[in-house]
């Protein structure tokens, strides 16, 4: 019905009602013109030859006395059909094209984007008279001349549509969540580029008609007896001088239905707006048996020495060492560039090629997922592993869910998929996930898009996404970047809920190191792609050891900062990922450096609270205030 109703709206505007109007002249037109007209458009009348505009002949007659009104009328079926059919080609060739590097990974997939590179090049009618004359000349060379010469151009909008959606969080969520290339194509990607590639081709059905009456023009498309426009135009050029009615009027006709087709792609793009796409009904499966942890094994993540790295060569995360048990919230704080996120994005398995991830050790729930003993697994229990014990919280909740589905459909996909209920069932389980993470009216918001959800709200049914399962760990990559300190707030008293309640484990993702003392058991500080600390939250203030995590507090304003001095701030810059300084990576910035930070990066050493420096600050600290003085 809402869809319904935008259209309704669209077509009630002078342009799509005009356009709408128009191009169903066109079509009706198209449709009936040769039911109608053939016998008077056929009929040869040897004692009216090339005559001029008349009562009896509106538009004149041609070398054999036909009514050249009633042949324009008659050619539009013609016309319009092979346009359509070249446009449906173009069309169809662009997306298979244009959507490769997505299903053909990416090395096909470059090799794709190389070719479709090399095509856009050549100007659109030179390749359309190259085709031309390898298929042919007539109606059907033409077609296929014309169709291919206009598919480079649209799988290059593809392909930019395409490169844009997919790194979207919701696809990437898709991705954990084990669904296939083509069925994310199908739910998830084109339905987010639907509106540019329908408003698109229905703007290029224009353009082809005139290259298709271009090509009938030169006598390389329709040949005699069928007729189009284009053959109509060249078979009058000749007496253009003394009947002019008779070129003109074709000429009139490709631009008006031109014209027609192109208001209507207007209308189109308006009319588009979010659509609910039902996807194909999955088949119900019974659950594989997750692989548990040991039973003393309290460990829900373990990470060894991992590293991410990218051709250049960088390294943006090196030598990561962490572990997270059940119930445990564990923060991460360092300033942007520091490998936070990509150190999280490694766990859930989303380093895409060219990126390298590699690691001594990186289990979830006692599941290896990296290395030969995850190559002996299942890949199919480990994408459900992660679908159904793994939930990740992205920082963006607009960009975290698809806009063109329906929060509760979104919700359920997973549930459907990796747990084997049924689409009532697994919608059911979305209005009690939304009203866990207290949504209100979750009936009524499961049926909304994600556009009529606050941010907070989005945050929220991001979070009930991932408890759809029964997950062991929540990621929270900086869940509260974008959201004011109330509903921030908000946000994290909910996910200390869901551990308290279900004994989750958390691994929170923020810039905000004063959050992170609030609410997390043990903090990671990170610097330049390492652990440069880690300490029990209760001691982040109090007892910090490293001077980076000491100037990140400092750095934090509080209620006595005077007001007439300058904020304290980190002197320097992050060091540059693919340039590392030998030795420690911050004693470019500290103020502590002593020899030994020059010659070798200094190991992260200690039990409970462990920290990698060589120059070490006192375990008593007054506090925050009396840091930022001595950062000054």
């Amino acid at each position: 019905m809402a869809r319904r109703a935008r259209w309704i709206a669209v077509l009630r505007t002078p342009v799509g009602a005009g356009a709408g109007v128009l191009l169903l002249a066109v079509l009706l037109l198209a449709l009936f013109a040769p039911l109608l007209w053939s016998d008077q458009a056929s009929a040869i009348d040897t004692e009216h030859l090339l005559e001029g505009t008349s009562s009896q002949h509106w538009l004149g007659t041609d070398s054999l006395g036909r009514d050249i009104f009633y042949r324009v009328l008659v050619a539009s079926r013609t016309s319009i059909m092979l346009a359509l059919l070249a446009t449906a080609l173009g069309v169809l060739a662009g997306l298979v094209l244009g959507t490769a590097p997505v299903l053909l990974g990416r090395r096909a997939g470059r090799l794709t984007t190389a070719l479709v590179n090399i095509a856009v090049a050549f100007p659109g009618l030179l390749l359309a008279l190259f085709f031309a004359v390898i298929f042919g000349v007539g109606a059907k060379g033409a077609v296929l001349a014309i169709g291919l010469a206009g598919a480079p151009a649209f799988a290059r909008l593809t392909q930019t549509l395409v490169a844009g959606i997919a790194e979207r969080d919701f696809v990437a969520a898709a991705r954990i969540a084990g669904v296939g290339r083509f069925r994310i194509l199908l739910r998830h990607i084109l339905p987010n580029i639907a509106e540019p590639l329908v408003v698109n081709a229905t703007i290029g059905a224009g353009g082809v008609l005139l290259a298709f009456a271009g090509l009938s023009f030169l006598g390389l498309g329709v040949q005699p007896p069928a007729y189009d426009w284009g053959r109509l135009m060249g078979e009058s050029l000749n007496g253009i001088y003394v009947h002019p009615a008779a070129a003109l009027a074709p000429g009139v006709a490709v631009v008006i239905a031109g014209l027609a087709f192109n208001l209507f792609g207007e209308a189109v793009a308006k009319g588009l707006g979010v659509p609910a796409l039902v996807g194909p009904r999955l088949r119900t499966r019974t659950p594989e048996t997750v692989p548990a942890a040991p039973v003393d094994d309290e460990a829900v993540l373990v990470v060894k020495d991992l590293r991410v790295s990218f051709p250049g060569p960088i390294t943006p995360v090196r030598g990561v060492s962490f572990t997270i048990h059940k119930g445990e919230i564990v923060g991460v704080v360092g300033e942007s560039g520091s490998g936070k996120s990509l150190t999280a994005l490694a766990v859930a398995q989303l380093i895409e090629p060219p990126g390298q991830v590699e690691a001594a050790e990186l289990s979830f729930l006692g599941a290896p997922l990296l290395g030969r003993l995850a190559d002996r697994g299942s890949a199919a229990t480990r994408r459900r592993l992660l679908g159904t014990s793994f939930a990740m919280v992205f920082q963006d909740p607009m960009t975290s869910f698809n806009p063109t589905k329906r929060i509760g459909v979104q919700l359920a996909e997973g549930a459907r998929e990796h747990q084997g209920l049924s689409r009532r069932q697994a919608m059911a389980r979305a209005v009690d996930r939304l009203r866990a993470v207290r949504v209100p009216a979750a009936g009524r918001r499961a049926r909304q898009y994600p556009h009529e959800f606050s941010g907070g709200m989005r945050q929220r049914a991001m979070i009930g996404m991932g408890l759809m399962g029964a997950p062991a760990l929540i990621v929270a990559d900086e869940p509260t970047t974008a959201l004011d300190v109330t509903v921030q707030r908000q946000v994290l008293r909910l996910l200390e809920t869901i551990r308290e309640t279900d004994d989750v484990a958390v691994l929170l993702i923020s810039h905000d190191i004063t959050v992170v003392a609030q609410v997390c058991d043990r903090v990671l500080v990170m610097y330049a792609g390492r652990i440069v600390e880690d300490l029990p939250a209760s001691d982040l203030a109090t007892g910090a050891r490293h001077p980076y995590t000491r100037a990140l507090l400092a750095a934090v304003p509080d209620l006595d900062t005077p007001l007439d001095e300058p904020l304290a701030v980190i002197p320097g810059r992050p060091v540059d990922p693919s340039a590392f300084p030998t030795g420690c990576a911050y004693r470019v910035r500290c103020e502590f450096v002593v020899e030994s930070c020059s010659a070798k990066d200094p190991e992260l050493v200690g039990a409970d609270h462990r920290v990698a420096c060589w120059n070490p600050q006192g375990r008593t600290v007054l506090g925050i205030e009396s840091i930022r003085t001595g950062q000054r």
